[in-house]
């Protein structure tokens, strides 16, 4: 067709081809300009619903005029074949140019594909086929929404039967997929992903086949934003995230809406801050002749990824997501794309008798080039001094400036023995398995390390987290537990004023039943270490059981960006959306991050309650029996049994069951206490629920929003005069908190 005339247009180029049309690059001889000719593909021009369709393409986008939508012309035929004569875009459509890596450039696109989708519904037309093929960028950066060919206008024709779908199956929203009625909504889910897709490269959902893409959409949640780009800021991920949500009623309800937030975010100086470096270091090889020092190459590994972690304008992955490489063969990019880091360092140690051999090298993983690489010999009394010299290495390599505060950390010595080191790291791998024999474990590897050393603050400080877990988990009597902890703390100071491990445990001690205190607590601890993973997991979950969340979400996203592959930086994310009353992307989340960790005990019941918000009773039943078989005795494994005999409505069992943990009988925490509320107000035990809210409110539970309309397990006493009575004085709380 090239070089032809066709009425008074002469074809000069064929542009592009798809489902519903080829495009071509034409001279309009009449008017002298250049236009774009998009003909039905050839076979479909005696189809009656393919020429339908094209017509509602050409009567939809020209009924509108908008400087972001492509302009119609015109409608013409020519020897039976329909074309449109529409607006020529010289530019690039936006697939060809992601991702995007000014941020601002991205969400000014953003606003001009929103204003243009905006312009649609007001005339009642949905695009439903709203993806970065459809969309173009001019050579002067301004967008051109296009193809309007499976639009829905409102009171047109319907051309597809009830249970078909129309459009691009990666960009579909669930309810398109599912054959449901489509609206602006549904557009919105669509421009969701492209903006997704904008800032990735990534599509949000993904499949093999067909039936895997629909299965994604529909049931699951995509990575984090963070995964592939640590520099966005949590308010644009909130944006896409209200956007991407499964039910159409927890999406921005209009395109005004959601211009409104991208206008906001548009206007933010964060957008332009450049990326912070960040850096993974690889567990070093051990090639000693003896493998029992495997603990020796796995100490050094941590003292530097702990030296490195002090400096705050380097993001270090942590030790629980760098250890998944031990052993890899994964190749340096395949590793820096999946902790999304720039940067990698690995090493080996050979140790000998007394003498050391230490080698490193910094790669650039973009490009996987060498930037520096160093061999260390020494004797084991030399091993700090080689540790501080790889991570001085590296901030002089990266061109990373110190505060006076930095260089001082980076000659800390915290526990000033290998050994001693290894079993501090043994024992916090046992702490995080929330079983009584892992604590158990724990504390008798600290009390090792105590004896090769002596007085330590670090070993004194998880020490006093080991009782604290105690109590957490309803293991020990509680005053036994918190004298405990509170006395290993007061150890740890004596030693170390400022030690960042210690006044985590203080704050958690204190946070539970003094918010106030607790805020200021933990506030400090990341002040002095803002990569506390631990700190900011606690205080997370601390203000999100107050549902904080505009204060929560960039805790959330700090520590999936320090540990991606910690089931522990997940969980919290879905766990606080419960306390905001988000039960349904709560269990999305949580759903996910169960089949990827199925062994997390946090996770698991963190699964079972989220099951249980949305009703789904037998299923929550079989995740807490299964959790109470896995942590038998804790109080998470009584308070899970608890939930499933008020879910099924077994009044004496439910009873029985709060009564089966002695933390659980006299809560010391707001969160126990509101679970056990809720428990009671399950089996209508309407005084002794409100007894235990009084007491929940008294501890400094303040989340109003949760407890005064959103939480499905109170209904049964709002009605009541004392419970109204609570919640004027909740109220107060709820505004007065500042974090």
């Amino acid at each position: 067709m090239i070089g032809q005339t066709i009425s008074h247009y002469r074809i000069l180029a064929k542009l592009g081809e798809g489902g519903m049309g080829v495009v071509y690059k034409a001279e309009d001889t009449k008017l002298k300009r250049t236009v774009a000719l998009k003909f039905l593909p050839k076979g479909l021009e005696t189809h009656e619903l393919e020429r339908a369709r094209f017509l509602q393409e050409a009567q939809a986008a020209s009924a509108l005029n908008h400087p972001n939508i492509c302009a119609i012309h015109a409608l013409g035929e020519h020897e039976g074949q329909q074309f449109i004569d529409m607006e020529f875009v010289d530019g690039k459509t936006l697939k060809q140019v992601y991702p995007i890596q000014k941020m601002q450039e991205a969400i000014t696109y953003a606003i001009q594909i929103a204003e243009a989708l905006q312009e649609a519904h007001c005339y009642g037309i949905v695009h439903r086929d709203v993806k970065s093929e459809n969309i173009m960028v001019n050579s002067k950066g301004q967008i051109k929404v296009m193809d309007f060919g499976l639009a829905k206008l409102k009171g047109s024709l319907k051309l597809t039967r009830t249970s078909s779908t129309v459009g691009t199956l990666a960009y579909m929203a669930p309810e398109q997929i599912q054959g449901g009625e489509v609206d602006a909504r549904s557009d919105i889910f669509s421009f969701g992903i492209v903006l997704y897709e904008m800032l990735t490269g990534h599509l949000p959902f993904r499949g093999e086949h067909e039936a895997a893409m629909m299965y994604s959409i529909v049931n699951e949640g995509p990575q984090p934003i963070s995964h592939f780009r640590a520099e966005v800021p949590s308010c644009i991920n909130s944006a896409i995230e209200r956007a991407l949500q499964k039910d159409p009623a927890l999406r921005y309800q209009t395109m005004q809406e959601m211009i409104h937030d991208l206008k906001t975010l548009s206007r933010d100086t964060n957008l332009s801050l450049k990326p912070e470096k960040s850096i993974v270091v690889l567990p070093f090889e051990n090639l000693s002749p003896d493998p029992d020092q495997e603990y020796f190459s796995d100490g050094l590994t941590e003292e530097v990824i702990s030296d490195l972690s002090a400096v705050r304008s380097l993001r270090v992955i942590s030790r629980s997501s760098a250890m998944t490489f031990k052993g890899t063969k994964k190749k340096v990019p395949e590793i820096a794309r999946e902790l999304n880091v720039q940067y990698i360092l690995e090493g080996s140690v050979r140790k000998a008798a007394n003498n050391l051999r230490i080698t490193a090298q910094l790669i650039d993983a973009m490009n996987d080039a060498h930037i520096w690489a160093e061999k260390y010999n020494g004797t084991l009394d030399d091993v700090f001094d080689i540790q501080e010299k790889v991570s001085r290495s590296i901030v002089d390599a990266l061109k990373l400036k110190l505060t006076p505060e930095e260089t001082e950390r980076l000659a800390e010595r915290p526990i000033p023995s290998a050994l001693a080191y290894e079993f501090y790291l043994k024992a916090r791998g046992e702490i995080l398995k929330w079983t009584e024999v892992g604590l158990d474990n724990a504390l008798r590897y600290l009390q090792n390390g105590l004896e090769i050393v002596g007085e330590n603050a670090l070993l004194y400080a998880g020490m006093a987290y080991v009782y604290f877990q105690y109590v957490n988990l309803g293991l020990k009597e509680m005053e036994y537990g918190r004298k405990q902890a509170e006395d290993h703390v007061e150890k740890a100071f004596a030693l170390d004023p400022y030690c960042s491990h210690a006044s985590f445990v203080r704050a958690n001690l204190i946070a539970w039943s003094q918010p106030k205190e607790g805020i200021r607590c933990f506030k400090r601890v990341l002040n002095k270490d803002p990569n506390h993973f631990d700190a900011l997991f606690y205080f997370s979950c601390f203000l999100g059981t107050l549902g904080r969340k505009s204060d929560v979400v960039p805790l959330e996203e700090r520590t999936i960006l320090i540990d991606p592959l910690n089931p522990m930086a997940h969980v919290h994310s879905g766990l606080n959306r419960m306390w905001d009353g988000e039960f349904a992307l709560a269990l999305e989340r949580l759903g996910k991050l169960h089949r990827s960790f199925p062994g997390d005990a946090m996770t698991k019941w963190s699964y079972g309650l989220s099951l249980a918000y949305m009703d789904r009773k037998k299923e929550a039943g079989l995740i807490f029996e299964q959790f109470a078989r896995e942590q038998p005795g804790t109080l998470f494994a009584c308070l899970g049994l608890a939930f499933k005999r008020a879910l099924e409505g077994k009044r004496s069992e439910t009873l029985n069951m709060l009564d089966s943990n002695p933390h659980l009988e006299k809560p010391w925490d707001f969160q126990t206490a509101y679970w056990k509320t809720e428990c009671l107000a399950l089996i209508g035990e309407t005084e002794q629920a409100l007894d235990c809210l009084e007491l929940d409110v008294n501890l400094g539970m303040s989340n109003y929003p949760l407890m005064s309309e959103l939480d499905p397990f109170l209904a049964s006493i709002r009605g009541e005069d004392r419970f109204k009575k609570l919640m004027e004085r909740v109220k107060k709380e709820w505004e007065e908190l500042e974090v």
